[in-house]
């Protein structure tokens, strides 16, 4: 009885962590219309720490479900198809008329879309074949703390914004290769170079998180179309991918 309702706590576990990351989308969405975009951009960095800890702990404890794989995709469509198109739209593109609105829209459809796309889909490689979800909001979210951090607004640049908006929607429908993080070894041993690399990439991120998120999600977003043309020349071989989100 007791190891029954072990078991049972076990799988709520990640449930769990994947509801705190519709919160984040949720309370995401309310500082955005409160005008409060630093917060509404934090809120979702927060979501997507949540979206990497649920896969990894049902995975650690052998607890992975439909249902889990189902909510979690229905959350990532709030947290990071909706929640960074409604802060992009509110923050920088309102005043540009119906071309900004229009660009939320479609960065929230693609993004449902390569939910879908991932739900009816197959994994077939150790790589993604569009830009996930999650690291399409990361970009987002980047750009507005940066703009933060360097105390400038968005104003010079809307059109630059407005161009990386449907340059983002693009690339999460398209069939872009890109490197799958999901199979990070958490909760393995590292060798101690590897770790010290880390403690070196989290010096540089307490220095200077805003400049080093929004190089590590621009250089990821580029790695995409980079990484295709790689294997589209090299014998004329494909990589294989995963349609994963």
């Amino acid at each position: 009885m007791q190891k029954q309702q072990f078991k049972r706590g076990i799988y709520i576990l990640p449930n769990l962590f994947t509801s705190m990351n519709l919160f984040c989308g949720y309370y995401s969405i309310l500082a955005s219309i409160q005008l409060r975009f630093t917060d509404a951009a934090i809120a979702i960095m927060i979501g997507a720490v949540f979206d990497l800890l649920d896969g990894k702990i049902a995975r650690a404890t052998n607890t992975t479900s439909r249902f889990g794989i189902e909510y979690d995709s229905l959350a990532d469509l709030i947290s990071f198809g909706l929640a960074p198109a409604i802060l992009m739209v509110l923050w920088a593109l309102e005043p540009m008329g119906r071309p900004g609105w229009l660009a939320g829209f479609l960065f929230a459809a693609c993004g449902a879309l390569r939910l879908a796309r991932f739900n009816t889909g197959a994994s077939s490689g150790p790589d993604f074949e569009g830009l996930p979800i999650p690291a399409a909001a990361a970009m987002n979210v980047s750009v507005v703390l940066l703009f933060s951090r360097l105390e400038i607004g968005p104003e010079p640049f809307r059109v630059l914004l407005l161009v990386m908006m449907f340059g983002l929607s693009f690339c999460m429908v398209s069939s872009f290769r890109y490197k799958s993080l999901k199979n990070v070894p958490l909760f393995k041993s590292f060798t101690f170079n590897r770790l010290v690399c880390l403690v070196l990439i989290f010096v540089a991120f307490a220095a200077e998180p805003c400049i080093i998120l929004f190089g590590g999600c621009a250089l990821y977003v580029i790695s995409g179309p980079l990484l295709s043309l790689v294997f589209f020349f090299k014998d004329g071989k494909e990589m294989p991918v995963d349609k994963g989100v």
